[in-house]
């Protein structure tokens, strides 16, 4: 567009702006340009004890989302954040202080699809499973088609089936939930765990590996899709998760337990590891299964079974 400056954003401003509700003697507003098709608006006047002046009319936001797309389609340098100002003169007819300025604030930034953090968390879960086992190259459950932000449905680029093999025991790991969010800023690593189910290697062929894959990435993409469970697990130790179909009988249920050990190394620090457990039924009759997640229940079937449990 045609050159559009700070000052002539001023300019638009004062007449709105300037319309201060009673008792105000300040103000700031800081805006954002769009990241990942979204932007902010946010702030407003305050009185002398600084408190907020709540207003109801949305025109100061709606005058300043205009003139941030108008800097941003003039802008000769890069920015994507605005922070006006305005204080009260200090004495009738004077003009009130507006001032306006644009930073680059690369916190807020989303991660874009060719960001090294994500193949950073896939390095860093590789590294711990090869700790415990021979890694098998190649396998994937599956790799789902990735959007233009590279997420597939764990929110990532990774949403994958991992098999560690051992003298005598077969590990299935996912890989992925724990990568960060792509597309947006936040730093977190994804849902904040991976899951993984133990089997007696010298009883599984290539076609019963690829089936407990398959369940464990369902079971993962509910877990993905939850709020917060691997916090509900760290609360209560283990809990009964999901039912099961009738193909898996006499299994019923899926147990998810807090491991002991974590996966160190990850960008924003370490997350917790998740056991995926099948029970039956029986071992969980005579408990009260009204109590949050079945908790009780759930602790106690897996001491039956002699698994290590992470103390709630």
């Amino acid at each position: 567009m045609a050159s559009y400056s700070i000052d002539d954003a001023i300019r638009e401003l004062v007449p709105v702006l300037g319309k201060a509700p009673a008792g105000a003697v300040r103000a700031e507003w800081t805006a954002t340009t769009l990241q990942a098709g979204h932007s902010s608006r946010t702030g407003g006047y305050v009185d002398a004890e600084g408190k907020h002046i709540r207003q109801d009319s949305t025109q100061p936001l709606g005058i300043i989302e205009e003139v941030v797309e108008k800097l941003e389609a003039a802008a000769k340098e890069r920015f994507n954040t605005v922070v006006i100002r305005w204080k009260k003169p200090r004495f009738p007819l004077m003009r009130a202080q507006l001032t306006l300025e644009t930073t680059y604030d690369q916190s807020i930034v989303p991660r874009g699809p060719d960001d090294p953090i994500y193949e950073a968390s896939a390095a860093a879960r590789r590294a711990f499973w090869q700790s415990r086992g021979v890694v098998q190259e190649g396998f994937a459950v599956e790799r789902a088609t990735a959007n233009i932000y590279n997420q597939t449905k764990w929110f990532g680029p990774h949403r994958r089936i991992l098999a560690i093999h051992a003298p005598e025991r077969l590990t299935l790991a996912t890989d992925g939930l724990s990568t960060p969010w792509a597309g947006i800023c936040d730093q977190e690593n994804g849902v904040e765990c991976e899951l993984f189910m133990e089997f007696d290697a010298a009883t599984m062929n290539a076609e019963e590996i690829g089936n407990w894959g398959n369940l464990l990435i369902n079971i993962g993409d509910l877990v993905a899709d939850g709020h917060r469970v691997a916090r509900d697990v760290d609360k209560h130790g283990a809990i009964l998760f999901c039912r099961l179909t009738d193909d898996y009988r006499p299994m019923t249920r899926i147990m998810l337990s807090r491991d002991p050990d974590r996966i160190d190394g990850l960008p924003f620090g370490a997350v917790p590891l998740i056991r995926a457990t099948l029970i039956a039924e029986a071992e969980i009759e005579g408990h009260d299964l009204s109590e949050e997640w079945g908790a009780t229940a759930a602790r106690v079937a897996l001491a039956k079974r002699g698994i290590r449990q992470q103390p709630s």
